[in-house]
């Protein structure tokens, strides 16, 4: 039984005795010359495709690079000016004290977007950069706090926290920024009542007291550049931190989610391994 194929080279063999030899041979020199014409223009499209791909990348490292050495550079003058704003608070006058306060909160504010530009830098070669190890909870959420120590102060917010005594499995350096990420949130949406950190089952939990975030915002809060409601109204988000946080989480295979009431408050939840490393 013939099939579909059989019966096409059939009919083409009864078409071809049509045609003089020196037709046919001219008919398959086209054909060549065609498909060599095509192996032609799709190598010097993969060779197109390659040259992109690779300027591309050359444009990005030196993106990063010039990144790194501002965030890197800038660090400088800030440190010299908080230096400054503290050898003068010593001022009898309460107006310039006051206006050295807010100085020096201002540039704690901007040290901190420094910090998020490079971390922002980093993240696409975050995987090379892990250091895993096991790490007492209190001595990184301890960091954290000791960092916001001047803000809980100024805001007159009180702080709910007992040593947990969890053992986790993590890089030092990524989580300890996603908590401070955290913690810079809640005392930013927070004016009055407090901000507590404790354990729920396996979960840590950070909590505060704040403005609360819009039912209809929280499925896109871990969105790059998402700032919600609250952002529009604090006109100050960047719509960055969440994101930087759910990416470095899940990097270091653990989870993150949001809860929150507006008016009422937000907890965030974070579920770190605790799995313990194999002794070599």
């Amino acid at each position: 039984m013939l099939t579909p194929q059989d019966v096409r080279s059939v009919q083409f063999e009864k078409n071809l005795r049509g045609y003089r030899t020196e037709e046919v041979d001219r008919f398959l020199d086209k054909v060549e010359e065609q498909l060599t014409q095509s192996e032609n223009e799709a190598e010097a499209l993969r060779k197109q495709i390659a040259d992109l791909t690779a300027e591309n990348q050359k444009l990005r490292q030196e993106m990063k690079d010039y990144y790194s050495m501002w965030a890197h550079q800038i660090k400088t003058p800030i440190a010299a000016m908080k230096v400054l704003a503290q050898a003068a608070s010593d001022t009898e006058d309460a107006r310039t004290y006051e206006l050295l306060q807010d100085m020096q909160t201002e540039l704690f504010k901007t040290e901190q977007y420094v910090e998020m530009v490079l971390t922002y830098v980093r993240m696409e070669d975050m995987s090379g950069d892990l250091m895993l190890k096991e790490y007492a909870l209190d001595n990184l959420i301890k960091q954290a706090l000791k960092k916001y120590s001047r803000m809980f102060a100024m805001q007159k917010l009180a702080l709910h926290y007992e040593a947990l005594r969890v053992t986790v499995t993590t890089d030092e350096k990524w989580l300890v920024f996603v908590l401070e990420q955290i913690l810079s949130n809640a005392l930013k949406y927070t004016v009055e009542g407090s901000i507590s950190i404790y354990m729920e089952d396996d979960w840590l939990v950070i909590e505060d007291t704040g403005i609360g975030i819009c039912s209809e915002d929280l499925p896109r809060i871990f969105e790059k550049g998402f700032t919600g409601y609250n952002g529009r109204s604090d006109k100050k988000s960047t719509g960055i931190g969440l994101y930087l946080c759910k990416q470095i989480i899940e990097k270091l295979r653990c989870q993150i989610r949001v809860e929150s009431k507006l008016g009422k408050g937000t907890r965030v939840l974070l579920h770190l391994m605790k799995e313990k490393l194999p002794v070599e």
